[in-house]
C-alpha cells in the first residue's frame, strides 16, 4: 500500500523504509503488510512488519509509526514527543504499553514529527459499532477480559510514577490544584473554538459550577484520562497494551474511575465500558488498589467529563469548519455538543 503524495515527492512508504533502514543499520530491509489505519482522529498511524539483515543475522519485527499531520485533534494538548516520553517511562513497568523505539522531530524526514514504536499483537474494536459491542459482550460472557480490564487500571494507578520519571507531566499541589488545572486545560480548547461556535450558556454555567465546586485531593496517581475499551489492544482476552497516551496527567485516580463509570463511556448496555459489571469493577478495583471509590467525587468528575466532551467536539468540528482538517467524520461532531451539555445540565438539576 502506498499513500498519495504530491507530485515530485517520494511515496511515504519509501521514506519510512529509508529512515528505518538507517536507524536499524539494516541491510536488505523489506516492509510487508503495510497499512495506514483509519481509526482515531489524532495522528496518522502506520502499521507494518519488517525483516532485515544486520551483522549477517536475519531479524524481523512489527512496527507502528505515528505521524503528526499538522491538523490533528488535541495536538495542542499533546505532542508526539511527550507521548514518546510517556512510553519510555512506562517501558519495563507493569503497565502494558508499546515499547518506544524512535522519535524524530526533523520535518525533512517524513514532513512532520513522528514516533516509531512496537506493533503489539491484538485488536482494538470500537465499542460504538455493532461489531465492537458484540466483541465486548462475548468477551464479558467468557469472563476473563472484564477482570483484566480492571486489573490493568489497578496497575496504572499503583504505578510508582515518580520512580518511572513521569513527574515531567507536572505534579499538582494538594487541594484543588489538580482539578483547576484540568478545567483550565479544557477551557483553553473551548476558547480556541469559540471563534467558530458561540459558547452555549449552559457551558458557561457548567464551567462556573466546576470551578466553584472543585474537590480537594492529595492522592495522586498516573491518570490515563480516557481509560476505556477502544483505547486498549486486546489479545487472547487480555489487555495487551494501553493506547492513546494523549491526555495523561498526574492526578486523582478517581478521575479515571469516573470515566469508567460514566454513561458517556458506554452505549446500549449496563456494562461499564461495554464490558464489566459495575459491582465487579468496584470490588476488584478497590481490592487491587486499596483505594475506596468516592462516588460523590466521581459524580463531580462526570460533569467535568461532560464539559471536556463538549470542548473536544467543539474543537473537532472547528477543525473541519475552518478547513484545517478535511476528515468528514469531524463535520458531524457539532451535534454531540448539545447532547453532552444536556447530560451535564440534568446532573446540575436543570
Amino acid at each position: 500500500m502506498s499513500a498519495a503524495t504530491p507530485t515530485g515527492e517520494r511515496p511515504m512508504t519509501d521514506r519510512i523504509h529509508d529512515y528505518l533502514a538507517d536507524r536499524l543499520g539494516a541491510d536488505e530491509l523489506t516492509m510487508t503488510d503495510v497499512q495506514r489505519i483509519a481509526v482515531g482522529w489524532s495522528h496518522e498511524t502506520w502499521l507494518f512488519d519488517a525483516t532485515w539483515r544486520s551483522g549477517g543475522t536475519e531479524q524481523s519485527r512489527g512496527f507502528c509509526l505515528r505521524r503528526d499531520p499538522g491538523n490533528a485533534l488535541l495536538r495542542d494538548l499533546s505532542t508526539l514527543d511527550e507521548q514518546y516520553r510517556v512510553l519510555q517511562c512506562l517501558h519495563g513497568t507493569d503497565v502494558p504499553a508499546p515499547e518506544p523505539y524512535f522519535f524524530e522531530d526533523d520535518p525533512a524526514v517524513l514532513g512532520a514529527p513522528f514516533l516509531v514504536m512496537e506493533k503489539v499483537p491484538g485488536v482494538c474494536p470500537s465499542p460504538w459499532g455493532r461489531e465492537g459491542r458484540r466483541f465486548y459482550q462475548e468477551a464479558a460472557d467468557r469472563g476473563v477480559l472484564p477482570g483484566d480490564f480492571t486489573d490493568t487500571l489497578v496497575k496504572l494507578h499503583r504505578l510508582d510514577w515518580k520512580a518511572a520519571g513521569l513527574d515531567f507531566l507536572g505534579v499538582p499541589g494538594a487541594g484543588r490544584d489538580f482539578v483547576l488545572r484540568e478545567i483550565a486545560t479544557w477551557r483553553r480548547l473551548i476558547e480556541a473554538a469559540a471563534g467558530t461556535y458561540a459558547i452555549d450558556p449552559v457551558l458557561f454555567d457548567v464551567l462556573g459550577w466546576l470551578e466553584a465546586n472543585a474537590p480537594e485531593t492529595d492522592r495522586f496517581s498516573l491518570v490515563h484520562g480516557a481509560y476505556r475499551t477502544g483505547n486498549l489492544l486486546i489479545h487472547d482476552d487480555r489487555v495487551s497494551a494501553v493506547l492513546d497516551w494523549e491526555t495523561p496527567v498526574i492526578g486523582d485516580p478517581m478521575y479515571d474511575v469516573a470515566y469508567v463509570l460514566s454513561e458517556l463511556n458506554r452505549e446500549g448496555t449496563d456494562l461499564l465500558s461495554n464490558l464489566v459489571e459495575r459491582d465487579e469493577f468496584v470490588a476488584r478495583y478497590e481490592a487491587g488498589t486499596g483505594f475506596e471509590i468516592d462516588l460523590a467525587v466521581c459524580d463531580y468528575y462526570h460533569v467535568l467529563y461532560a464539559m471536556r466532551s463538549a470542548a473536544f467536539w467543539m474543537s473537532a468540528s472547528d477543525l473541519f469548519a475552518t478547513g484545517r482538517n478535511p476528515d468528514l467524520r469531524l463535520a458531524r461532531t457539532a451535534w454531540s455538543v448539545p447532547v453532552v451539555l444536556d447530560q451535564a445540565a440534568r446532573r446540575l438539576g436543570y
